[in-house]
């Protein structure tokens, strides 16, 4: 693969074609890297990487976060298991939200790669931030810039919540449940300067977003409702059909995305590598 094509992904992100991502050189490369500050995601079709390219692919766009609440894989610490086996009921990611949202300085993004598939299934919805602070009127966007959002982590990793996947799903893991329950929540900007483009991006998610700073989670519940419901209403989304030699690369300060659990009896396992990122600025 020598000649590198990139067209628009329906709905949101950008697909490339026609380059092997593990041997670019650093021309090929820093284009590669600019579409993917551009858009904030990125599908890369026909590759064969390896664990080791993988982690060597996401070193050359960042600085790998080591997830602290999935499964490492055995050989290689880096890479998270995003692995449903066939005789679980419950995915991981299943619904709308960001990565990492809940950590003083939010991942800069992730990169999965696909290792098993579904015969049909398992598909990757993605939405833009951009395209979702959009959405919403400007009197609620003028409002939301003013203010700034709280994220946690424990009621989607804790121990409590570790429980309830057990009781629904006794094939579920998960790792680190008590650091999950020691973790103190985080604010950020409810609208941030993207750190790369320069664009304005709603930085809340249904996953990790519990409510605004000063205001209780009963308060806050309704506003948020309505932002998730204007975005999911009126925001393109792009459904990512996985297929063998898959990559996704997406900038959780750009996207929400969710895993589609319409696969039972099949199993389905990718690879993923986190990047650090840094402190936001609100817009």
């Amino acid at each position: 693969m020598n000649t590198l094509t990139a067209t628009p992904h329906h709905g949101a992100g950008i697909e490339i074609r026609g380059v092997d991502i593990s041997a670019a050189d650093d021309a090929t490369f820093g284009v590669v890297r600019e579409l993917f500050h551009r858009h904030g995601l990125v599908f890369l079709r026909d590759q064969r990487l390896s664990e080791a390219d993988h982690i060597a692919l996401a070193r050359r766009l960042g600085t790998i976060n080591v997830n602290r609440f999935f499964v490492k894989n055995s050989g290689h610490p880096e890479i998270a298991m995003v692995t449903k086996e066939a005789d679980q009921r419950l995915n991981i990611g299943g619904f709308w939200h960001t990565d990492h949202s809940y950590d003083r300085e939010p991942a800069l993004g992730s990169i999965l790669v696909a290792r098993e598939l579904p015969t049909s299934g398992g598909d990757t919805q993605f939405l833009s931030t951009y395209d979702a602070f959009e959405a919403l009127p400007p009197a609620l966007q003028n409002r939301l810039r003013g203010m700034r959002a709280v994220h946690s982590a424990k009621h989607a990793f804790g121990t409590t919540a570790s429980r309830i996947r057990r009781w629904i799903d006794p094939q579920a893991r998960s790792e680190n449940t008590e650091q999950a329950d020691a973790l103190d929540t985080v604010s950020h900007p409810a609208v941030i300067r993207h750190p790369l483009s320069g664009r304005e991006a709603l930085f809340v998610n249904p996953s990790f977003t519990v409510r605004f700073e000063g205001w209780s989670m009963l308060r806050s519940a309704p506003l948020l409702a309505e932002i998730y419901a204007r975005v999911l209403l009126r925001a393109p989304v792009a459904n990512f059909r996985w297929e063998p030699g898959s990559v996704a690369i997406w900038d959780n300060r750009a996207t929400w995305h969710n895993a589609k659990n319409d696969y039972r009896g099949q199993r389905r396992e990718m690879h993923r590598i986190t990047l650090d990122g840094c402190a936001l600025a609100a817009a």
